[in-house]
């Protein structure tokens, strides 16, 4: 058996042909990453299990991976024709597959369990992939030093020249020279541009988002920043510092460790030995979002919007409370945009233009969230040929015919006396999700529900414990597992 997890690497470059040489590879994991270009036509006689879900590939998936399921190219721009007739996968993205077996294995070392052939080959794969994330280390590099070097850098090198400008109270003393010379991972794309770790000597790694589709002039960009960095919250990443040059706009926030709410819940599904993100954390992170949300809306006399809410920007304080960043950009952004679909399932249904976002549209968004704490799953699903399909569309019509049950999330179902919890959170989603904005709650309303939720009386609260805990599975996981057994 030869197995490759080589997923949430942030990778970049084509994915080599010269994988169909791995002709004993049985899983082949890249999912989470930012491979681009088009999917080679890969002839693995003994691949059964294959990811390449959420990077930036496109064009038409090869016949020879066909026979994969539709959640196996989720996040990707490639073509679902192709899928017309393939098997249908269930209706959500990313089901948990409990029974299935990865193997998996640390992304760095990506080991090969095979014939010595195959071994070779495999590491060979990985220095290939190693070298097209070397390559993107130094790309941010390249592109501000051709920032640096414009004529504009010329005329402005006084105090309102092209340079970092920190925010008030901000402790870092690196200049742009530092950023440049660190060394950048590309940790992800989305909607306004690519985010990067950058590792600098003296301080601790930043996180630089390096935008793009923005095209306002440095007064306009300077006061969002500035009202932005103005935020300060335990529920709102602080922007330490920007950068604006007619090439070049540039955030810099803290980097945090434990990667993006996402990336908790989605990543390694697969993996056997996967930690799930347990109840508590989820609630934490439901809560500290709505506070960090809910401050956002009383900022600029209570005009500003975050406008881009979505798990990936959302990460865990230190309290493990949820936190919100990449706020403040929808106003900047060029008109005509293009939407990536993984941006879409959030997407307020009254919003067309993604510059027009409200504090309604936020409300939704975070409901759209919540239900992806809920259920486990992405807010968007493509399924055949044409058929997509919506989490909150599915959620209203699963309550609907009274099968609420087969909402949650399965991971969640190893926990006892949940079931009120998970229940309350669920109507809050829903009544955020409602069609008609003004019917929606405002933040500090849902703040406040959440909060009720679990009242802080961590004594009365029974913890939640593992699988191999011996606790007796709730009448709720039971009626889910009866419900999901063969007929």
């Amino acid at each position: 058996m030869a197995v490759v997890d080589l997923s949430f690497n942030g990778f970049n470059g084509s994915i080599p042909a010269s994988i169909s040489n791995l002709t004993q590879l049985t899983s082949l994991n890249l999912a989470n990453n930012s491979l681009s270009g088009e999917i080679p036509d890969l002839y693995l006689p003994n691949l059964h299990q294959l990811n390449l879900a959420n990077n930036s590939l496109t064009g038409i998936i090869p016949k020879s991976l066909q026979r994969f399921p539709t959640w196996t190219f989720y996040g990707n721009n490639v073509s679902a024709l192709t899928y017309a007739t393939s098997p249908s996968p269930s209706p959500i993205l990313l089901l948990s597959k409990r029974g299935r077996k990865l193997g998996g294995r640390h992304a760095l070392l990506g080991i090969i369990i095979g014939g010595c052939a195959a071994a070779i080959l495999g590491l060979l794969l990985l220095v290939i992939l190693c070298c097209s994330k070397r390559n993107g280390q130094t790309f941010l590099s390249r592109k501000l030093r051709k920032a640096e070097n414009s004529p504009e850098k010329a005329v402005s090198r006084g105090q309102d020249g092209t340079r970092l400008v920190f925010s008030d109270g901000c402790c870092y003393s690196f200049d742009l020279e530092d950023l440049l010379r660190a060394s950048a991972e590309v940790l992800g794309k989305g909607t306004f541009g690519t985010t990067y770790k950058a590792v600098l000597e003296d301080v601790a790694s930043v996180v630089v988002k390096r935008l793009k589709e923005v095209n306002v002039g440095r007064r306009e960009f300077e006061q969002q920043m500035e009202l932005v960095g103005r935020i300060r919250h335990e529920n709102v990443v602080e922007l330490r510092a920007f950068y604006y040059s007619k090439d070049e706009k540039l955030m810099i926030y803290d980097y945090y460790t434990q990667g993006s709410v996402s990336a908790l819940l989605h990543g390694g599904r697969q993996v056997e030995s996967r930690i799930p993100l347990d109840w508590d954390t989820r609630l934490k992170i439901a809560i500290g979002a709505a506070r960090g949300i809910a401050c956002i809306h009383t900022q600029n006399g209570g005009k500003l919007v975050h406008g881009n809410i979505k798990a990936s920007n959302i990460f865990l304080n230190p309290a493990n409370y949820g936190c919100v960043s990449d706020l403040g950009l929808a106003t900047l952004m060029n008109p005509g945009v293009r939407q990536i679909s993984r941006v879409a399932g959030y997407r307020a249904p009254e919003v067309v233009d993604a510059r027009k976002t409200s504090q309604q549209s936020d409300v939704y968004s975070l409901g759209v969230l919540l239900l992806e704490l809920l259920t486990g799953k992405s807010p968007m699903n493509v399924i055949g040929s044409d058929e997509v399909v919506n989490l909150v569309r599915w959620v209203q019509s699963v309550v609907r015919e009274e099968w609420t049950a087969e909402v949650f999330d399965v991971e969640l179902m190893r926990y006892p006396n949940i079931e009120e919890e998970m229940v309350e959170m669920l109507q809050i989603a829903l009544a955020c999700v409602v069609r008609m904005p003004e019917q929606r709650p405002k933040m500090s309303d849902v703040v406040k529900m959440l909060e009720e939720i679990r009242r802080l009386d961590a004594g009365n609260h029974p913890q939640s414990t593992s699988k191999s805990g011996g606790s007796t599975p709730s009448p709720l996981a039971m009626k889910a597992q009866s419900s999901s057994s063969p007929k």
